[in-house]
């Protein structure tokens, strides 16, 4: 009888699963997210109960799963058509804490769909329909068997100290849970207090995280490697070196609370957050704040991947550092397949690295290297969302180079910060340029004391001197001096602001450059690049010309032509820069790729005027090649001219940086981060309707990072094959070889196949030119308004 009862019927090759085995693994991983999430302090007074609500949850989630028709589908039958988390309802008057009790209801009922606010949520579906109708809808439904649960899970919740009672033989299960869905409804349909709120759809994070892990039977890591004995390990591989802690490093790692660092590329800042973020792991732990999560942001990808890297191997525990960005199942293959891979080789590792991207989708991992976005998603709540708030509660940031995000994006951010603050997060906050107006708006943004520290007291040998030039980087005379540079030996960093302006100076001076130094001398870089082709021209680089290089003395002549997706993605070294005019942030990026670790006397960094026009998209607005605004450029380019031949004290920049945002853009700056943090609270983090659907909400926040991904027509035949190399997210990862990021302003051109499900383009590409333009029947977009 009961024991026949499925869950889940046979998939992958895996049996079917019973029902008592499925709720059973539920509960016990509500245990386990409740030992590793820890004491929320933010709902300890609205639920001191949270975790037993959870647990009930949990445990009650699917009972409704019992009646025949359900049972019939699981076994190949036709699809049932109702829910079963509102027949699960019936059973939630076992839980006898009555003020509990609401909670769990609330934690059954979202598990899978809104409850509100939708003609497909729970309300829309069943709100208004009389008992009469739910008695229809919901048979048969064996009343011995529904007994049978009904014992069982009294038994088992008893077992597991949890408060509850049995619950009487003849129950009506379809009335109980009409009146439950009523009585969530009254509730929750016309609102409720913030607070209130937020402890809803933490609930319904945590509940639906249990229900997640139990239905792929793994659990989350309950161990952070980024604590003290990783501290002591990583001073001891310093002195072993013969160095001793940086003073900015000593003070970051005695500091308990919020850290802002400021401190140049190159000098260990690195080092420094993660001696912070030991230190703060600890304390929440002795806190009884969980197994706190450690979550380190940047904002591009590849830095993001170098940085995962990294951190595996210093902390020596791979298992427990996840990648967490939209490309990450392309970094687990990257990392696990190799070029000369064969076919099935690569099938391989393409399930490998799917099963791994899965299991930070399952929040397993207690150290994350990720996005700023990936958190802000955590904002949509709901069941696909409301998890992520859950598994960033009681957790330690470190937001590496905030200063990268435009005004609407950082105002995002601000605000996002500070809900996990308020969910017990710390932050430390890392940059090489951090001005004084961005750390005023971030310890405004928090609530709890803010750390200032930096390498001020540190005296560096000077990496670079600057010179500037009066003309553009594409004019004749500009080429001609990085032509000369060529000849000389050395290696030649270009970073252009588009990337129309990278290919035109590719063209001209590539050739030149294999001329002098061979075949692979000159690469280009840029965003509008096939994947598969973007991973090689990385690789390329990097072999040419990385840091390692320049310790080892094996430095090499040649080209390297780029936009900005250059300036903080690639460990790389060059000899000389030639840049674009740009704002002063950016540039302080540039310089940081030649002369990286000061191992020779300062490097030319040779900065060239901007053109400006105004864009499309901002009218009224002018930009520096389209790209950068107008005041913050011109005002970085004065005080570079009136710096012009004279070595850079790194140290002065900040000065630099303050004087900038001190200046009427600044105050305008400022307001327009303040507006957008503060609506995106108002928006987003507003949750006094916790379980609306929040589906237009969740349309908004894509319009907010436009642009996507597209094939090229004559890949599509090597795309389909790709699909069909393996089953499932596997092949589509392999396919995904193929794709090439896209801005909004071309996405119009791209058309959908709804057989491969990709967009497709007409482009003019080539491997060593990436994307020259998107063609159409009556327009032809070219890339130089994007990097």
């Amino acid at each position: 009888m009961l024991h026949e009862v499925l869950a889940k019927s046979a998939r992958r090759g895996r049996a079917p699963e019973k029902l008592t085995v499925h709720l059973r693994a539920a509960l016990d991983a509500a245990e386990v997210v409740a030992r590793r999430a820890g004491r929320i302090a933010v709902v300890a007074d609205i639920m001191p109960g949270f975790w037993d609500a959870v647990r009930l949850a949990d445990l009650l989630h699917d009972a409704g799963k019992i009646p025949i028709g359900f049972q019939q589908m699981l076994v190949g039958g036709a699809v049932w058509g109702e829910r079963h988390e509102v027949l699960s309802l019936g059973f939630v008057p076992l839980v006898a804490d009555e003020g509990l009790r609401a909670w769990v209801a609330a934690g059954v009922a979202t598990h899978h769909r809104a409850l509100t606010n939708s003609p497909r949520s729970l309300a829309g579906l069943y709100g208004t329909a009389p008992l009469s109708e739910w008695r229809v809808r919901f048979a048969p439904l064996d009343q011995a068997v529904a007994e049978a649960l009904a014992a069982w899970l009294y038994e088992t919740a008893d077992a597991a100290g949890l408060a509850v009672k049995p619950l009487p033989a003849g129950a009506d299960w379809i009335a109980q849970a009409h009146a439950e869905l009523g009585g969530l409804l009254d509730r929750f349909e016309y609102g409720t207090s913030a607070e209130e709120g937020l402890a809803a759809v933490l609930l319904q994070g945590a509940v639906t995280m249990a229900d997640h892990l139990s239905s792929a039977n793994t659990r989350p890591h309950l161990v952070q490697p980024m604590g003290p004995a990783f501290a002591t390990r990583l001073e001891n591989a310093i002195t072993a070196k013969g160095y001793t802690l940086r003073p900015h490093q000593q003070r970051a790692a005695a500091v308990d609370g919020h850290l802002l660092l400021r401190s140049r590329t190159g000098s260990g800042k690195t080092e420094a957050s993660w001696l912070w973020a030991c230190r703060q792991t600890a304390a929440l732990l002795a806190a009884g704040q969980g197994v706190p999560r450690v979550f380190y942001t940047l904002p591009y990808l590849a830095s993001i991947n170098a940085n995962a890297d990294r951190t595996a191997k210093e902390l020596g525990a791979p298992e427990r550092v996840g990648v967490a960005h939209g490309r990450a199942a392309a970094y687990h293959l990257a990392t696990a397949a190799c070029p000369e891979d064969g076919d099935q080789k690569r099938v391989t590792a393409a399930r490998k690295a799917v099963a791994r991207q899965a299991a930070t989708r399952l929040f397993t991992e207690t150290v994350r290297i990720t996005t700023p976005y990936q958190l802000l998603r955590a904002a949509l709540v709901g069941p696909a969302h409301a998890s992520l708030l859950v598994d960033a509660a009681n957790s330690v940031f470190i937001m590496d180079e905030l200063h990268a995000y435009d005004t609407k994006r950082l105002g995002y951010i601000l605000a996002m910060m500070g809900l996990l603050e308020r969910l017990g997060g710390r932050f430390a906050i890392l940059s090489a340029t951090l001005p004084d107006a961005l750390a005023d708006l971030i310890t405004d943004t928090f609530t709890g004391p803010v750390t200032w520290t930096d390498d001020a007291d540190s005296h560096p040998p000077a990496r670079h001197g600057i010179h500037t030039r009066p003309h553009h980087l594409t004019d004749p005379a500009a080429v001609a001096e990085i032509a000369e540079r060529m000849e000389h030996g050395e290696s030649v960093l270009v970073i252009a602001n588009n990337i129309r302006q990278a290919q035109q100076l590719y063209d001209e001076l590539g050739p030149r450059a294999r001329a002098l130094h061979g075949p692979g001398a000159a690469t280009m870089l840029h965003s509008r690049y096939r994947r598969r082709d973007r991973a090689r021209l990385e690789q390329h680089i990097l072999a040419q010309h990385s840091v390692e290089r320049t310790r080892a003395s094996d430095r090499l002549p040649g080209l390297v032509v780029s936009t900005q997706v250059l300036e903080v993605s690639m460990d790389v070294d060059f000899d000389v820069l030639f840049t674009a005019a740009a704002d002063l942030e950016a540039l302080a990026q540039r310089f940081g790729r030649a002369n990286r670790i000061a191992a020779r006397p300062p490097a030319d960094v040779i900065v060239h005027a901007a053109r400006y026009s105004p864009r499309k998209d901002a009218p009224g607005q002018w930009f520096a090649d389209g790209i950068y605004p107008q005041a913050p450029t011109q005002a970085a380019w004065r005080i570079l001219t009136a710096h012009d031949g004279h070595p850079v004290d790194e140290n002065e920049i900040t000065d630099w940086l303050n004087s900038i945002y001190a200046t009427p853009w600044g105050t305008t700056w400022r307001n327009e981060v303040l507006h957008h943090r503060n609506q995106f609270a108002a928006t987003f983090l507003n949750f006094s309707y916790p379980y609306d659907d929040r589906g237009p909400l969740a349309e908004r926040f894509d319009e907010l990072f436009d642009g996507t991904e597209a094939i090229l027509t004559e890949d599509r035949d090597h795309y389909a094959a790709a699909l069909n190399q393996a089953d499932g997210p596997a092949g589509r990862l392999l396919a995904d070889d193929y794709l090439i990021p896209l801005p909004a302003s071309a996405a119009p051109k791209a058309r959908y196949d709804t057989e491969l499900k990709v967009h497709v383009i007409d482009g003019d590409y080539t491997k060593e030119h990436g994307l020259k333009a998107v063609k159409d029947p009556s327009t032809t977009y070219k890339p130089e308004e994007t990097a």
